[in-house]
């Protein structure tokens, strides 16, 4: 299976692709171009930022949760108007966001990262009830957020170093014990980017440099791929009114020979079903 082209406009390094449930709408980023992206029955949509915005989740049906390089924000998509909830390393302008997702508890996972990917300048932080806690250090490139479907993993990678860990749950979606690595690509030497989960709880993973999205069983094992007509494949999600489209952003950030739909935002209809993005809740309590 081969994706096609959802949206033509190139990215320079699209990013975080959200399917709002109650806006039946795709949301995406250019991370490197400051925007976040989308498209109606009226055409293509897009908000400028002045800063890296990289990721999202949902609050309410005119709402997201936007993590930017500076902070984790409220975005009203009717109003455009903002309201910051929490700083994200606002006093190290050496670091940006990066991959992100809600979790099934309200919470919000986000990676950081050094702006030239510094070895070890990332953390991975969980957004619950008002909090921003760490949940990971030491890492370079901070990818691959998502959950299983039964609430018991959290997944998240590091791109630099080739492998995607497990980490176990507990109380409230905090986690429990050490993470352990779920999938290792280092001897492939594939790269692992973001990810999602699908509804039977295997694991989606867009592999950078390689042209695909891969789909891995609860156990790691590999299961599949679809194939991409972008080298640089980086995130997927899956969306649709019965959540069996697989949306994929692509990115022509260091290529210096792009090809024809490098940067573009692809579709695929692997004909598995996925899970419903979790609600971003805001207050405490």
């Amino acid at each position: 299976m081969t994706g096609a082209i959802y949206d033509p406009r190139v990215c320079l390094l699209g990013e975080g692709p959200l399917w709002h449930p109650e806006r039946k709408q795709l949301f995406w980023f250019d991370i490197l171009g400051k925007k976040l992206l989308s498209q109606d029955s009226n055409g293509a949509l897009e908000w400028r930022f002045g800063e890296h915005v990289s990721a999202a989740g949902w609050v309410d049906r005119d709402t997201l949760l936007i993590a930017s390089e500076t902070a984790l924000f409220l975005f009203d998509l009717t109003t455009e108007r903002r309201a910051d909830l929490v700083a994200l390393e606002a006093d190290d302008p050496t670091t940006r966001s990066n991959d992100g997702r809600a979790d099934p508890w309200g919470g919000f996972w986000i990676g950081t990262m050094g702006k030239t990917a510094e070895p070890g300048a990332g953390t991975i932080y969980r957004y619950y009830k008002g909090r921003l806690e760490p949940v990971a250090k030491d890492i370079t490139i901070s990818n691959a957020i998502c959950f299983s479907p039964n609430r018991h993993h959290a997944y998240f990678g590091d791109t630099r170093r080739h492998h995607i860990l497990r980490q176990r749950l507990g109380r409230e979606g905090w986690p429990e014990g050490g993470a352990e690595v779920f999938i290792d690509l280092a001897d492939e030497g594939l790269n692992p980017d973001g990810a999602v989960v699908d509804a039977e709880g295997c694991l989606w993973n867009a592999q950078w440099g390689a042209a695909r999205v891969a789909r891995y069983a609860p156990d790691g094992r590999f299961l599949s791929a679809i194939r991409f007509p972008a080298s640089q494949v980086s995130c997927p999600a899956f969306g649709g009114h019965d959540l069996q489209t697989l949306f994929v952003t692509s990115a022509t950030q260091g290529l210096t020979d792009t090809g024809t739909h490098d940067g573009a935002t692809f579709v695929a209809y692997p004909g598995v079903t996925g899970q419903r993005e979790h609600r971003v809740i805001v207050s405490g309590g």
